[in-house]
Order: C-alpha cells, then structure tokens, then sequence
C-alpha cells in the first residue's frame, strides 16, 4: 500500500478519535445518564429563570429536556433558591419528567447543601467551583463539606473551573514560580497551568475525601477559542476524568454559535469530552432552548450522535429567485424538530431519517435520491412540477398551490409506515 501512488491509495476517512475517559452516572430515579467511557457525548444546558419560582424554572427544564438536553444546570444560590429545588422536583416528576437536575453552587454551597438535605437530594449532581469554595483556612473545610453532602447522597460532582473566578491564591503562588524559572512562561501559559492545576488537584482532593473518582466530571472554562483548545489537550494528557466541555460567556448569535462550535469540534475530534454545553446568550425573544439546538447540532455535524431527522436544503442563488424551498425547508424542520419528543418513544430509529428540500433541477432530484424522502421545487422559469423521491425513487410529482401541506403530509406518512412498523415489530 505505502507503495502506491498517493492518488492509488484509498483517502482516510474522517472521524472522531476514541475517547479515553472514566465514566461518572448522573442518576434520578430509573435515569442513568452515563459521562465518559463508551457513553454517547451528553449534551447539558442551565435554566434563566429565578430558581426560588419552582413552577416557572419546572416549565423551562421540561422544555431544555424535550429539546434533548439530558442535564440540566440550576442556580442554587440563597437558602429560598434551596428550598425550591424539592419542589421543582416534584413539579418534573409529576409531568413524568425525570431529567437529572445539577445544582450550581458558588460561595455558600457548603452551608446550602448542610442546611438544606432535601435539596441535596433531590439534586442528581453538584457543580462546584474550586475559585468560589472559601479562602485560606476555610476552603479545604468547606470544599470538604460539599463533597461529604456528595458522598453521603451518591451523587456525581463537577469541579468546574473558570478563568473568571480562578483561584487567586493559587494564581499568586504559581506566578510567583514563574518569575523565578530562567525562561518565565507567558502569563496566558501560567494561566493555564493555574486552570489546569486547580481541577485536577480537586479532584483528587475529593477523591482524598471519599468520593468515587469515577463520578468525577471536571471542566475548565474560558472564552477563547484557542485557549480552550490549549487547556483541554493537557488536560486530557494529565487525567483520565470524564471532562465536560464549553465556552464560556461564548456571546449571542451568531458570534456564540460559531466560536462554540469551533472549539468543541476540534476538541471532540480529537476525542476530548463527555458532556457538552453552548453557552449563548440568548438574543430577544428567542427561546432558552436554542443553546440546546446548536449543541445537538455540533454532534450531529460531527457524526457522534443523531438526534433529529436531517433537512438538506439548498442556499438558493440566482436559479431560484422564489423563497417557497426556504419557507418549505423551514417549516419541514420546525416540525420535525417540534415531533421529536412524541418520536422518539413512537418511532424508534426516526432520527436517522433525511429529507430534502431542493430549489431547482440542477442538484435537487440527486440530493432527493440520497435523501429518505425529498423534494425538487421549481427554480425560476423552471415548470411548476415538484417531483418527490422516496427511497431514492420517483414516488410522485406535487403541482398547484398546496405542495407545502401535501408533501408534509408525505412525509408524516412515511414516518409512519417505515418508523411505526418498526417500532410494532416483534422482539
């Protein structure tokens, strides 16, 4: 083979690399999501809403769960904010809702977690922030009293990291070292090192304590692309901890998008993290649940997970001067995405379903054909005929004024026939 020439020999093929890290269980009731190991890379999001309103955080943690996200982070900040939780708890539970709950905690977590046990319990993981635990005397003892409340309740742990809330005491020491190294690093390189340093010996400051190492997840935060990258790589050389992935303060839109993206994808690719989340800032009006989106999307993108039927769809150039392939793409996709959760329990495997919506003649029949089912609207001039492909076939061709509701009604009816019988199929 080494002998061929390159244009004889078969071109790799792309995919993420085997990742290589413990595996953590963050569990309510009969729910076990595994982290790490062999388990799919897990997407997480982080409610907005006040937490000490049970109802109202209740509602938007149903609405991250059915978007796909199978953690979800709240704000434990006040004892009225811990004394809520049970009941927001119970609010999910009711609604057959049994998404994990993780309890971010900064400052008072080690009073909140004492005071407050059913809060403790009804938690499925605790966020803990090794900059934010206490000072001095007082930060291993109240570090330790987090971990105690873990260990006693059997709950998974995040020590999680943020270049914004570093640990200035260790930041101090460790650019003091390096004022004395003949060849000082850059203070970016210290930094690192800092981020790096504080999760890893927290981790197994804790494991010292009594918690099980493997329900360990780690994360170390920071805005930059680059700098992300940087420090994940050695953090994935130094330990072997489940590690949960995000750009913090990624932005809003656009910028957020895109900036999270290109960093988790290298980072996954290279088969570092478990978990993931996108933090964007949501822009007005737009709903919590995109950061889940995008985040779902990213490994859709990069073949780790399938969570949604796919929707190609042509960018439309000068061909296709109509907008009816745009609005039909969208509506196809708000409508499976908007199923998904009725789906996923009725239609076992629908996720791997492709549709397409084509502009024209030149690449709409042949991306129809790839398609599971997939349709070529007219470009400009073109003859008002829609042809349909179902798998890989011409099934039919849609004409007149109701082509939107007629193939949406196809496609409803091959999600049926070819998913439902499926799912009614014997053991």
């Amino acid at each position: 083979m080494q002998d061929l020439p390159i244009t004889q020999q078969p071109i790799a093929i792309a995919s993420p690399l085997p990742r290589k890290s413990r595996q953590a269980r963050v569990v309510w009731r009969n729910n076990v999501v595994t982290v790490g190991g062999d388990a799919p890379v897990r997407v997480q999001s982080m409610t907005n809403t006040d937490t000490v309103d049970a109802v109202e955080t209740a509602i938007q943690v149903r609405q991250l769960a059915q978007a796909g996200s199978e953690m979800v982070r709240i704000t434990v900040n006040t004892p009225e904010a811990a004394a809520a939780v049970p009941y927001i708890r119970e609010q999910l539970d009711r609604m057959g809702e049994y998404v994990p709950l993780v309890g971010d905690f900064h400052y008072n977590g080690h009073r909140l977690l004492t005071e407050y046990p059913a809060c403790a319990e009804a938690l499925s993981k605790y966020r803990i922030n090794p900059g934010n635990v206490g000072k001095g005397d007082k930060k291993d003892k109240q570090f330790g009293q987090m971990i105690e409340a873990a260990a006693r309740y059997d709950k998974a742990v995040r020590i999680g990291v943020n270049w914004g809330s570093l640990d200035q005491e260790l930041m101090a020491r460790l650019m003091d070292e390096n004022s004395r190294r003949a060849q000082p690093w850059d203070t970016r390189q210290v930094m690192f090192e800092a981020l790096i340093s504080s999760a890893v010996d927290s981790a197994r400051l804790a494991e010292s304590m009594g918690l099980n190492g493997d329900n360990i997840i780690l994360s170390c935060k920071v805005s930059g692309v680059q700098d992300l990258i940087s420090v994940y790589r050695a953090l994935a050389q130094r330990c072997d901890y489940a590690l949960h992935l995000g750009l913090t303060e990624a932005g809003m839109g656009t910028k957020g998008t895109v900036a999270s993206a290109a960093a988790l994808s290298v980072l996954l690719q290279e088969g570092i993290g478990d978990t993931i989340r996108v933090s964007l800032t949501p822009q007005p009006g737009e709903a919590r649940t995109q950061e889940v989106v995008v985040a779902s999307e990213i490994l859709q993108a990069l073949g780790l997970r399938i969570f949604v039927p796919s929707v190609t769809a042509c960018p439309g150039c000068g061909r296709t001067t109509s907008t009816t392939f745009q609005e039909l793409a969208k509506q196809i996709d708000d409508y499976l995405r908007g199923q998904m959760p009725l789906w996923r329990m009725k239609y076992p495997g629908v996720e791997a379903m492709k549709v397409a919506v084509m502009g024209c003649i030149v690449n709409g029949p042949g991306e129809s054909k790839h398609a599971n089912i997939g349709i070529s609207l007219p470009g400009t001039g073109e003859a008002p005929a829609a042809p349909v492909y179902i798998d890989g076939e011409k099934a039919l061709t849609l004409r007149g004024e109701r082509i939107a509701e007629e193939f949406q009604a196809l496609v409803e009816n091959y999600v049926a026939r070819t998913y439902g019988a499926t799912a009614a199929a014997p053991a």
